[in-house]
């Protein structure tokens, strides 16, 4: 028995689909991991940050060159190599 025209119509059309999305997923995912290389090889990370005493860390930020470390009501901003280098109180 054959099948309707129209039922061979929409097979046709959701296989071209599924290919064309199959086709954007890998482009999209290609697109993802050439634009964003990693950057964690670049970043010196201290292998020891010393916090002052009653200080306790409630966020780090990484940068290329400083660590920031978020307490409560200051910024503490550490070197590269650890020694703080900076204290900056936050009013409210």
């Amino acid at each position: 028995m054959q099948e309707p025209p129209n039922l061979r119509f929409l097979r046709v059309l959701v296989t071209v689909l599924t290919i064309t999305m199959i086709g954007g997923l890998i482009a999209v995912f290609s697109v993802i991991v050439i634009r964003f290389p990693s950057t964690s090889a670049s970043l010196a990370l201290p292998s020891e940050i010393v916090l002052p005493d009653g200080v306790e860390a409630e966020a780090v930020t990484l940068m290329r060159d400083r660590v920031l470390v978020v307490s409560g009501d200051e910024i503490l901003v550490f070197n590269a190599d650890g020694t703080l280098l900076q204290r900056v109180v936050l009013q409210n």
